[in-house]
This record gives C-alpha cells, structure tokens and sequence, in this order.
C-alpha cells in the first residue's frame, strides 16, 4: 500500500478576499509592503494551468489552503500543499497549475519578498557574531535546496510575519526585521538537516558529519552527551551550541528523529511487534517510544504500521 505524503505544519489562514472585492479569479493579490519585506497573499477560485509568477526580490512562499502544482527550475513538476514552503531566488519564473481551484475550494497561499540587503545583512551579521567551525564554513542560503515540510518554529515564525505584516501597530517593521532574521535561520538550519539526510553536507572540520554517522551507526545503543563531545572532540557546552545552530535541534533531538526514522523502516514489515521495534530502535520503553514517535510523525507505531497492511 502506498503512503500518504509526509506533511508538515499547516500556517494560520488569513480571511479569504469578499467575492464582490476580488480583481480577478486567478491569483488575486492582496500586498502588504513594510520597509524589507512584502507579503503577497494569493487567491485562486477557478482551475487554471502555466499560470507564471516571478519577484524581483528573493520569495518565501507557503501554502495556505488547496493544492497547487508547481512547474520550477528544470525539475518534475511537484504537488504544492499546506504545511510545505518553497523558496525561490529573485528573477526566477515559476509555473504553476490549479487543478482542484473553484469558488468553493478557492487555494491561497502566501509568498513573502525579503529585501536583497537584508539578506545579505543578516547572513554578514550570523558570519560574523556567531561564525561556523572552519575556516571554509559559513551562513548561506543554498538555492538549490529550494523545498521544506514546515517544523514548529518555522511555521511559528511565519505565522508571525503574517500578524505582523497584517497589522497596524507602528513598531510593525522592527518586529518583521527581527522576525526576518529568525526565518532565515530557520531556513538555513533546514537547508543543512537536509543534506545531512540526503548525505550532501560537508562542512569545514568534518564535526557534524562525524558525529551523525556516529549515531547512525549506534542507534540501538544507549548514546550519551559524552560520547558524542568526545567523538566530535569538543567541551559539552560548545558541542550543544555547535549541534543546535547548525541543525536546528538539539543532540538528543536528533538522536531520537534518527531513531523514530529507522523505527518507520522496520514498521513496514507488518509481522514485527512494536516492542520488538522499540528495542532494536534503541527505546528502553515502550510507551516512552508511542509517545515520542507520535509526536514526530502525528500518528501511532501501529497506525503507521497498518499504512503497509495489504487490503
């Protein structure tokens, strides 16, 4: 049986556009601008296909409500839902699709322009108050990493933004500013978890990497914050700093993401036992392990389980 596709935190939902106020059944905009940034709301009603967008300024988009298809660079064509964010370089033309657009099931989705100076503000400001091990090591955002599934404090953050950019409140622009740098953290954070999964990371002194597949390799054992400083051959304190600025979570964040992972690939085997899985998986308790894995994925070991039941 095939599994439903991951999913990612789904944003707060701005009101729709009054039908007597829309502009257009096709992408109406809504725009509020604030000194580094704008954000887009956009608003389909009716199926439509090829429909080209493209900013000047680099755009972080996220969808509110409905589906949408996305034609991008030259890869496959993807479906584009809530919970997902993509980010798009400045002067890049998307396509996109609506095939399940009407009045009744209108999509919506938000794209967010980040000031060019900002950016590069903000990545000078990371490199320099807070720079990363090695010498050939430093914030970037990596274009071609352009897709997410929304963790909590991404989809926090931009929740945020839309309060903030929706808003009348005088200090709206310092609070957007502040928020901004936020995101773009996030984003970066994203970006290297990433390519730690896909095995693409590299970073100047090899840490990280290290230290991942030294986890990898020990799921199933009673890891400890001493073994890993060790192995990563840092105090504990810089260690932790280290882990959580580069992916966004902490070392024993990761560990367990790692364990529920290699928990999901033993689930498909419909015969295993759960405490089986527990175990191999490296949880010294079951119900320790339910709740842990349910809090990741959303759904239960055994409900993961009966995903690959044969009907």
């Amino acid at each position: 049986m095939q599994m439903n596709k991951p999913t990612g935190t789904k944003l707060i939902q701005p009101g729709l556009t009054k039908e007597q106020s829309l502009k257009t059944l096709v992408e109406n905009r809504t725009v509020h601008s604030l000194n580094n940034c704008e954000l887009n709301l956009f608003e389909t009603y009716q199926e439509s296909h090829l429909v080209p967008l493209k900013f000047n300024d680099l755009v972080v988009t996220s969808m509110l409500r409905g589906k949408k298809v996305m034609h991008l660079f030259d890869d496959p064509e993807f479906d584009y839902l809530p919970g997902e964010t993509v980010v798009i370089p400045s002067q890049v033309e998307m396509k996109i699709d609506f095939p399940e657009a009407a009045l009744d099931n209108p999509t919506q989705c938000l794209a967010l322009a980040i000031d060019h100076q900002k950016i590069k503000e903000t990545l000078d400001f990371l490199n320099e108050r807070y720079p990363k091990e090695g010498t050939s090591n430093y914030w970037n955002l990596n274009h071609n990493d352009y897709f997410f599934y929304n963790n909590a404090d991404m989809a926090l953050t931009i929740n945020k933004l839309i309060q903030v950019c929706m808003s009348e409140q005088l200090t709206k622009d310092i609070v957007a500013d502040l928020t901004l740098q936020e995101l773009l953290v996030y984003i970066i954070q994203s970006q290297t978890a990433k390519a730690i999964d896909l095995g693409t990371y590299s970073d100047g002194n090899a840490a990280l990497s290290h230290v991942v597949n030294y986890i990898r390799e020990r799921l199933s054992d009673r890891l400890t914050m001493k073994e890993l400083t060790d192995t990563a051959c840092m105090s504990q304190a810089s260690f932790y700093r280290y882990f959580k600025r580069e992916m966004g979570m902490s070392p024993i964040e990761f560990v367990l993401k790692e364990r529920v992972k290699y928990a999901k690939s033993l689930l498909k085997n419909p015969m295993i036992q759960i405490n089986q899985v527990c175990y191999e998986a490296g949880f010294e308790d079951a119900n320790y392990f339910i709740r842990v894995f349910k809090k990741i994925e959303g759904i239960t070991p055994k409900q993961y389980q009966q995903c690959f039941l044969k009907s």
